[in-house]
């Protein structure tokens, strides 16, 4: 069958047309496929950047297992571990033990939600 990319004659020749009009400017002359995709995949390649760029801070904890371990008996194991994973990258620290023991990290203990609650689980 025809695939994205594929364009009818009638098509190919307008983009020439197009192209001719505007002085062979590249974007002006690509397809409106072809210029969704470059968007896209622009957009794409900003996001990947932005989430692999080092953020200046080497955590000493693994926040990951750490977290995990922290709300392994939590009744919203995903709204703990989403809670848990913040404070820890921020403080880079993680009590000790499934509840409590917030005494080892005062920046975990002290953290507050918007409204004045404690953040961290």
């Amino acid at each position: 069958g025809k695939g994205f990319f594929h364009i009818s004659t009638e098509q190919r020749e307008a983009n020439r047309q197009r192209a001719k009009q505007t002085g062979g400017s590249w974007p002006l002359a690509m397809a409106g496929k072809a210029r969704v995709f470059m968007c896209v995949a622009l957009v794409v390649l900003l996001l990947l950047v932005e989430t692999t760029a080092p953020s200046g801070q080497a955590h000493a904890v693994d926040c990951g297992s750490a977290c995990s371990y922290r709300c392994s008996k939590s009744s919203r194991p995903n709204l703990c571990n989403r809670a848990c994973n913040t404070c820890c990258r921020r403080c880079d620290c993680v009590p000790p033990g499934t509840a409590g023991n917030e005494d080892v990290c005062p920046c975990y203990a002290h953290m507050t939600t918007h409204d004045g609650r404690h953040k961290c689980p």
